[in-house]
C-alpha cells in the first residue's frame, strides 16, 4: 500500500508541473555549423515538435526553406525528403564564409464585415489575426518560431486550436470566406488587419566566418549579432543585437532553450533581455545546440491598411566546448 501511495503522490506531482514544455516549436538542426575541407556539405533536419530537435509532430515544408550564400546570392537545397515527422535536406557549401538557411514569411491577416457578414483576410480560417494562442506563438496561435497559417504548414494541418468543427468554421459552423487584402470592398466595415512577419534561421560557416549577411535593412525585427553565431563557446558570454526598423530594440526578451530536453526532467530554458542598445548578453549553460526566439509588436505595419504589426525571430545556434 505504501508503494501505491507513493506512486499516486508522484503522479500527482507530475500532473501539477507547468505544461509549457508541451508547446510545439519550429526548428532547423544542422549536422554542424562550422566546416572546412575541399568539398564540405551540411545536412539539415527541419520539423515542428514538442521536444526540441526530436521530430514527433510534423515536418517543415521544404518549399518554405531558402538558402543564402555568403555573397548574398541564392543557394540551393539538395536531396530534400519530407517524411511523416520531419524533412531533411543537404546544402553544398561551395563558397567560403557564412551561409544563412531558413524560412521567412510576411502576411497581412485579419477580418472585416460586409453587410454584417464577417470575412477573413489570409490563407486559412481560424482565430483573428494577431491572436496569441495557447502555444505562445504569434499569428493566431501558431507554435513559437513557426510562420503564420498557410506559411510552411503541411496541407490539411489545422491551425493551433483547430478549425472548431467538421465544417471548418468556429464552433462547428460553416467556414468563413477568406479573401486577399486587395479584395476588401469599399463598403467594408470593422476592418481589423495585422501584419505578421517571422524568420527562423540557422547559420553555417565554411572556413572563416563572414558578416555581410547580417547587414541590417532597416525593416522590421532584425538579428545583427555582436558575437558571430558560428563563434560561440561555452563559458564565454555571447552578445546578440536586435533592431526594429534599424533602431535598437530595447527590452526584448529572448527565450533560450538547450537541446536534449527529451533526456531531462525539466526544459532548462532561460531568458535574456536586450539593453538600451538592443544587445542581449547570453551566458550559455554548456556546449551543445540551443534554440532561441524573441518577438515584438507595434503599430507600424509596412502596409497602411493594417493597424498592427507582430514580428518574431527564431534561430538555432551551436555552442562549442571550451
Amino acid at each position: 500500500m505504501r508503494k501505491i501511495a507513493l506512486g499516486l503522490m508522484a503522479t500527482a506531482a507530475v500532473l501539477a508541473l507547468p505544461q509549457t514544455a508541451s508547446a510545439h516549436r519550429q526548428w532547423l538542426l544542422p549536422t554542424a555549423t562550422t566546416l572546412s575541407g575541399d568539398d564540405p556539405w551540411v545536412d539539415v533536419d527541419a520539423a515542428v515538435s514538442n521536444d526540441l530537435f526530436y521530430p514527433d509532430h510534423f515536418p517543415l515544408q521544404l518549399a518554405q526553406v531558402k538558402v543564402t550564400q555568403p555573397d548574398g546570392s541564392e543557394g540551393k537545397l539538395e536531396h530534400g525528403i519530407t517524411g511523416r515527422h520531419r524533412s531533411t535536406f543537404d546544402v553544398h557549401l561551395t563558397q567560403e564564409g557564412t551561409w544563412r538557411i531558413g524560412t521567412a514569411s510576411s502576411n497581412i491577416m485579419g477580418s472585416f464585415k460586409v453587410d454584417g457578414v464577417e470575412k477573413r483576410v489570409g490563407r486559412r480560417p481560424g482565430p483573428p489575426a494577431g491572436a496569441f494562442g495557447p502555444n505562445g506563438g504569434p499569428a493566431g496561435g501558431a507554435p513559437a518560431g513557426m510562420p503564420p497559417r498557410g506559411e510552411g504548414r503541411p496541407e490539411g494541418q489545422p491551425p493551433a486550436g483547430g478549425f472548431g468543427g467538421p465544417n471548418g468554421g468556429p464552433n462547428g459552423g460553416p467556414a468563413m470566406e477568406t479573401v486577399s487584402i486587395d479584395a476588401i470592398p469599399a463598403n467594408a466595415t470593422d476592418i481589423k488587419l495585422t501584419e505578421s512577419i517571422s524568420r527562423n534561421d540557422i547559420f553555417v560557416t565554411r572556413g572563416k566566418p563572414t558578416t555581410n549577411l547580417f547587414t541590417p535593412t532597416g525593416k522590421g525585427l532584425e538579428f545583427v549579432p555582436v558575437t558571430h553565431p558560428d563563434d560561440l563557446v561555452a563559458g564565454q558570454p555571447a552578445k546578440f543585437r536586435f533592431l526594429i526598423d534599424g533602431k535598437p530594440a530595447a527590452g526584448l526578451k529572448l527565450e533560450i532553450i538547450p537541446g536534449g530536453k527529451r533526456y531531462r526532467d525539466a526544459e532548462d530554458g532561460f531568458t535574456a533581455t536586450t539593453d538600451a542598445q538592443g544587445v542581449a548578453t547570453i551566458n550559455w549553460k554548456g556546449a551543445g545546440m540551443y534554440w532561441f526566439t524573441t518577438s515584438a509588436s507595434d503599430k507600424n505595419p509596412s502596409d497602411k491598411r493594417a493597424t498592427d504589426r507582430r514580428m518574431s525571430y527564431t534561430a538555432t545556434v551551436e555552442v562549442q566546448a571550451l
